[in-house]
């Protein structure tokens, strides 16, 4: 389990992390979102050991991370621009990470390359950007480590391939003791792989909650209703978070029970009524929005 409590870094006079409090629980894949600048890659490091804190908590497994060799040994880390050694292949870095990460699983390494269809004993430096986003992402799996702390991870890779490392992912979470954090600015790229999402702004958290929880309480309507009397009466009766009319058309973010909420439009007699699945982003924004800011315009 990781655990931070006010958690702060600052760059001079930038302050690019600002009293981070999070839980995250091991065995699921916890999505960090936020635009460029919210401060994703600083709380990474600091998570990884790679940077000290300012001020506040880090616990991993209950233990502290800054220069603690044996959690060190748990977490592979991958930057959002990833390193190999100069005219390395593959096969080189497996062996010197090897060195370090005694769990490394070469078979399984060689495995996924193979299937992905990457060359073991050919040059990093000579693969594409997709490809050397692969390559790391591989090699770090295969570490054999608890944790995995992915930044901007399925950035430059196809539809397939993005769909392919998702996959991986999962199927690691199933079979294994295993906690990846994907960090990424666009929320579509984590909606159908993660568990639990939290949302930095400027340094700061703005939310942190279970997807599927989120999805089942929170619903997108829409109805036409016979009168405006009835409109009104029914925005008063449900915990409407969003709402737009539309010539006769009413659309509505609602938070509830789905059954709960139907039934109340359906006891109206509405000429009209359906429940709309909401993305991720969309719930997001009504989350923010609740809690006072205005997000729109920060993932598009």
């Amino acid at each position: 389990m990781i655990q931070t409590e006010k958690l702060s870094k600052a760059f001079g006079s930038l302050q690019a992390v600002h009293e981070v409090t999070l839980k995250i629980s091991d065995n699921c894949i916890f999505g960090l979102a936020g635009t460029n600048g919210a401060g994703k890659s600083t709380l990474l490091r600091m998570l990884s050991g790679i940077l000290k804190q300012d001020s506040g908590k880090i616990f991993i497994d209950n233990k502290p991370v800054y220069e603690n060799l044996s959690v060190k040994e748990e977490i592979f880390f991958l930057p959002d621009v990833s390193y190999f050694f100069q005219n390395a292949t593959m096969k080189e870095m497996m062996d010197y990470y090897s060195i370090y990460y005694k769990k490394y699983d070469r078979n399984r390494c060689h495995k996924i390359a193979s299937n992905l269809g990457l060359d073991e004993k050919r040059k990093i430096s000579t693969f594409s950007k997709g490809m050397k986003r692969q390559a790391a992402l591989i090699l770090g799996i295969c570490s054999g480590t608890k944790y995995l702390f992915c930044d901007e991870t399925f950035d430059g890779l196809d539809p397939v391939m993005r769909q392919a490392a998702k996959s991986i992912l999962a199927y690691e979470v199933s079979e294994r003791e295993f906690t990846p954090i994907i960090a990424s600015h666009n929320l579509r790229e984590l909606e159908d792989i993660c568990d639990h999402v939290g949302l930095l702004h400027q340094g700061g958290v703005l939310l942190s909650k279970d997807v599927e929880d989120m999805k089942l309480h929170i619903h997108k309507v829409q109805c036409v209703l016979s009168d405006e009397q009835n409109e009104k009466e029914l925005l008063e009766e449900l915990e409407v978070m969003q709402y737009e009319k539309r010539l006769s058309l009413l659309t509505m973010v609602v938070r509830g029970e789905k059954k709960e909420i139907m039934k109340k439009i359906n006891d109206r007699k509405p000429l009209f009524a359906e429940a709309i699945p909401l993305t991720l982003e969309e719930i997001f924004i009504s989350e923010t929005e609740v809690a006072g800011y205005d997000i729109k315009k920060l993932f598009v």
